[in-house]
């Protein structure tokens, strides 16, 4: 008579659940930046827009508004600044729903994996590309005459909070990505949102000249507020150059830390919550 021995498998403690969930993220994370590599015109694009605005504002308009007590060319850079962080920020919504229209959601499903993870790694990479968008632009920048007239520190500041607007707003796109499914309407919807967001503000003339309806919008906009922030912090705005009447022109840095702590405390979750339900179909 053979009798079974029942063998004992050694087992190794689970990771805990935070450790988990900064491993899924950042092996999401990973699959995106192998994608940015192995289709390198993403890249090469991002950068090259940056680049287009810079030149086309600094030789193009720079001879046609005066900025007093500064050149355009300091002026414009905190407005191109924002403008490519904030469109740069679309890619989340119309890669979430490329995902979703070729089937990888549903691959994901079978992992054993956080349901946040696929987010985190859609975001994290965006947030790669506008950090690389900033350094081609800033380099650019300084081609044509740009300077930082304030401490490293400050102007690493200006950088840090630049990024995480887009990464805030980010979410809100992979929000909108996940709802809309379509890469084609997540990309016209986002440009009928986000570019009077940028141009109907102080990124590319001071709000003061414009019309006083466009002016009022111009003074409450969140985009004037992350412009003005960065041109604080770059030391871009020269002495006493006019400031909006708005609580949120006048206190633009606060202003915006607390935008980006509402955002993510809403969409976070919202999109957390909306991929689980599309998960569990």
């Amino acid at each position: 008579m053979t009798t079974t021995v029942p063998v004992k498998v050694p087992t190794t403690p689970s990771a805990s659940g935070a450790a988990s969930w900064f491993s899924d993220g950042w092996i999401t994370t990973r699959r995106n930046l192998i994608k940015i590599k192995r289709v390198p015109d993403i890249l090469v694009f991002t950068t090259l827009q940056p680049i287009m605005f810079v030149l086309l504002f600094s030789y193009v308009y720079a001879g046609s508004i005066d900025i007093p007590g500064s050149n355009y060319k300091e002026f414009i850079m905190a407005g191109i600044f924002a403008q490519t962080v904030v469109f740069g920020s679309t890619y989340s919504g119309s890669a979430m729903a490329q995902d979703l229209k070729e089937g990888i959601i549903d691959r994901f499903r079978t992992l054993p994996m956080s349901p946040s993870a696929v987010l985190v790694g859609r975001t994290n990479g965006d947030l790669l590309i506008n950090g690389i968008s900033m350094l081609v632009m800033m380099a650019t920048g300084f081609i044509v005459g740009w300077r930082v007239r304030s401490s490293f520190l400050e102007a690493l500041a200006a950088v840090v909070l630049l990024l995480l607007f887009a990464y805030a707003l980010s979410w809100v796109m992979a929000f909108l990505g996940m709802i809309v499914r379509s890469p084609e309407v997540i990309n016209n919807v986002s440009f009928l949102v986000l570019f009077p967001l940028t141009f109907i503000s102080n990124a590319f003339v001071p709000s003061e000249n414009l019309p006083t309806p466009l002016r009022i919008f111009a003074e409450y906009n969140p985009v004037s507020a992350l412009v003005q922030s960065a041109r604080e912090l770059f030391g871009n705005i020269p002495p006493g150059a006019p400031v909006g009447d708005s609580w949120m022109q006048q206190n633009p840095i606060p202003t915006v830390l607390i935008g980006i702590v509402v955002v993510l405390a809403v969409f976070v979750p919202l999109s957390i919550r909306k991929f689980s339900q599309i998960s569990s179909r």
